[in-house]
């Protein structure tokens, strides 16, 4: 009697486990998908009003295919460069000339009366007359140039197919590779996990590079010396999250970094220092996953937004109260 007691006892214990696996098994996908650790992007996304200390004042629509680089020269004349072609705005925002190119562009720099276009792993260089001056091949089938900055004496190129910048003389020579490991020296290496790698000349001529996968901005000299550098890490308005941000960058006239990202969609200001100052645009006004937005900043120091998504440059002017 009591070993069928015993037997019934177990019995009732295992459909009692039994009972509960099922209703783990056919429990709703909504609770047995909860990921206590999982970062609330929506909530990221919220920017409160008073934090953001830029408004739109205008919008140019160039009807551009692949609408992909912008850059503006000294004289606030606009580039724009896409797919078979890049368009030049003069300063009131009048388009006054179309180059045609025959390649699709990922990336524009401005020299004096030239343009220099990356596509894919190749520099093609334009005069304003849509006369192709040259053509620098890639270095090897890895490259995809993402970034182009020109000085009087240098073009700066970020190659990030092979995790590196490279800097010609104005004839195309190679000079030389700026950016390879080298811990004596405190160069980390490039982390380049998607193709985001930019880069900009600062008003005393100085070298900034985006290290996107480490978010670091890094200063270089003219002899590829690694100077400075500043990281900012952080999944608030701070710093930056994800892979590889920021994206792209551009400068303000006291040194202050513009910044855009992927996976968070915003604009923000950092100061020279890489503290966070105020956000220029909001993710709100971008299409949900836009990524390739390019920056770039005129003499006023009015922010420029290319949007490719909705193929629009967004312009951005400082609050009177900020």
């Amino acid at each position: 009697m009591k070993q069928k007691l015993i037997l019934w006892i177990s019995v009732v214990a295992l459909l009692v486990v039994v009972a509960f696996m099922v209703r783990d098994f056919f429990s709703s996908t909504e609770e047995s998908s909860f990921n206590p650790y999982e970062y609330d992007l929506a909530k990221l996304k919220q920017v409160d009003p008073a934090q953001i200390g830029y408004k739109e004042v205008g919008q140019i629509f160039p009807e551009i295919e692949g609408l992909a680089g912008i850059a503006i020269d000294s004289d606030d004349n606009i580039y724009l460069a896409g797919d078979n072609e890049v368009k030049i705005y003069n300063a009131e925002h009048n388009l006054e000339k179309t180059i045609s190119t025959s390649q699709k562009s990922r990336c524009i720099g401005v020299g004096e009366n030239k343009v220099y276009l990356g596509a894919e792993g190749r520099i093609a260089i334009f005069d304003f007359d849509s006369n192709r001056q040259a053509v620098w091949n890639s270095v090897n089938e890895k490259s995809v140039i993402t970034s182009i900055a020109v000085s009087k004496k240098f073009v700066y190129v970020a190659d990030a197919g092979n995790r590196i910048v490279y800097q010609y003389d104005h004839s195309g020579k190679l000079i030389s590779e700026i950016g390879r490991k080298d811990i004596g020296k405190g160069i980390l290496g490039f982390k380049i996990p998607s193709p985001y790698f930019d880069l900009l000349l600062g008003h005393y001529g100085e070298l900034w590079v985006v290290n996107p996968g480490r978010h670091r901005f890094e200063r270089y000299n003219d002899n590829g010396e690694l100077v400075s550098s500043w990281q900012r890490t952080s999944m608030g308005l701070d710093g930056f999250s994800g892979c590889c941000n920021p994206s792209n960058i551009a400068m303000l006239s006291n040194g202050s970094f513009v910044t855009s990202e992927k996976g968070i969609e915003r604009i923000k200001i950092h100061q020279p220092t890489g503290d966070f100052l105020t956000v220029v645009a909001p993710p709100s006004l971008f299409k949900e996953g836009t990524t390739g937005i390019d920056l770039a900043v005129d003499s006023n120091d009015r922010i420029y937004v290319l949007d490719p998504v909705q193929g629009v440059i967004r312009i951005f002017e400082l609050k009177e109260n900020i």
